[in-house]
């Protein structure tokens, strides 16, 4: 089996850390969303969230404000307005209303919840050692939603360039973790 060279560029698909995020703020009296795929788990208790918002998104300034959002898990069903959050800045629109999405107030930040998604982690920032240089921001988890009624969700995964692989089926492995 021979291999090739694989271009740097394109990396990034290889090692896609997991779903796509909503990431909804709340500053100045706006609301916004914005597409993320650039995230990581960092720690379990309390949960520790690590990632990456570019200061070219109009959510930079609103996070960097506020150190607070959530970041609302979309299934397929959402998959336009995943792209659309994606394509566009709320400097112009309000994505809730041109995608269609349902902002629900949080218990604990400012950021809305959004309705349509399976799941919903409000944040706040505690730890911004690494924002100046890569604009890395790191958050924890206060209250989690989750929908009971959705089982095995199909999340989207960002492959890079427009290319998106949809979760599919759960397997359980033998594990010694908790």
């Amino acid at each position: 089996m021979a291999k090739r060279a694989y271009p740097l560029s394109k990396v990034y698909g290889l090692l896609e850390p997991g779903p796509v995020l909503l990431l909804t703020t709340a500053h100045r009296g706006r609301s916004n969303v914005m597409a993320m795929s650039w995230h990581t788990m960092m720690e379990f208790e309390p949960p520790l969230v690590g990632c990456v918002v570019s200061g070219r998104d109009f959510s930079f300034v609103a996070l960097t404000a506020t150190r607070q959002c959530v970041l609302n898990i979309p299934t397929m069903e959402l998959q336009a307005a995943v792209v659309g959050c994606g394509n566009t800045s709320g400097a112009r629109i309000d994505k809730f209303q041109r995608f269609g999405l349902t902002p629900l107030p949080a218990a604990t930040v400012a950021a809305p919840l959004i309705a349509e998604c399976y799941a919903n982690l409000e944040c706040r920032v505690v730890d911004t050692r690494f924002m100046n240089r890569y604009n890395f921001f790191v958050l924890e988890v206060q209250k989690a939603w989750l929908d009971p009624a959705r089982k095995d969700p199909r999340t989207l995964h960002h492959r890079g360039r427009g290319a998106f692989m949809i979760a599919g089926e759960t397997v359980k492995l033998a594990s010694k973790a908790r």
